[in-house]
């Protein structure tokens, strides 16, 4: 049964910094489920930072019923191994960060994993993010479409990664590549948790929203 929401998310891959900030904020995260699903989103793409720059990475997904299946009934493709091609590549980008060791095991075994539903895939992968934060929440999610009306806490379709100058303010902090190319807050929560660690908290819980 849906709570009452003090916020409206999408149900997302591996979230951005800044909608990571608005569910730890908010606390009580209320996941869309019944819209039609929509394509090029949070909803099954994160984005990395490599030695070559952001990369953006993809779970194929499969839509039984067009373009009007419900994010509740989108399936997970296996196709071909994503999964391991998104470890892969996150190895490579995070190997040499602070913090890639304390949680490779954790995220390694969750992706590994064979989920039906996306939707099944981005819990687990958020519980482990947020019980990594040390930050309690509530997960739920809606029984209806709910119908967007202007509300600021309606955050199913804010923080895109194509918009990053809607961005809010994030303050920098060290990335691998710092050396080479400027800081990037435009990208999913493992950069932070993989450079930050247990800071990540304190660093979320900064950010305006």
């Amino acid at each position: 049964m849906m709570e009452t929401a003090r916020a409206l998310f999408p149900t997302a891959y591996f979230p951005s910094i800044a909608l990571t900030a608005a569910m730890l904020q908010s606390g009580t995260i209320v996941i869309e489920q019944q819209e039609s699903f929509p394509k090029q989103t949070h909803r099954n793409r994160t984005v990395i930072l490599t030695a070559n720059g952001p990369m953006t990475l993809s779970v194929p997904v499969v839509r039984c019923n067009g373009s009007h299946t419900r994010t509740a009934d989108i399936d997970i493709s296996y196709a071909e191994h994503w999964n391991l091609i998104h470890w892969r590549a996150m190895e490579a980008a995070y190997n040499s960060s602070p913090f890639f060791l304390y949680y490779r095991d954790g995220i390694e075994h969750i992706l590994m994993q064979k989920y039906d539903r996306l939707i099944e895939l981005n819990e687990a992968l958020l519980k482990y993010v947020f019980t990594k934060l040390k930050a309690p929440c509530t997960i739920s999610y809606t029984n209806n479409y709910v119908k967007p009306n202007g509300d600021a806490r309606d955050y199913r379709d804010r923080f895109s990664y194509k918009h990053p100058e809607r961005l809010p303010y994030s303050p920098r902090y060290e990335q691998v590549f710092s050396d080479r190319m400027p800081f990037n807050s435009n990208v999913g929560i493992l950069d932070l948790l993989f450079n930050l660690g247990p800071e990540s908290k304190e660093y979320l819980s900064k950010i305006t929203i």
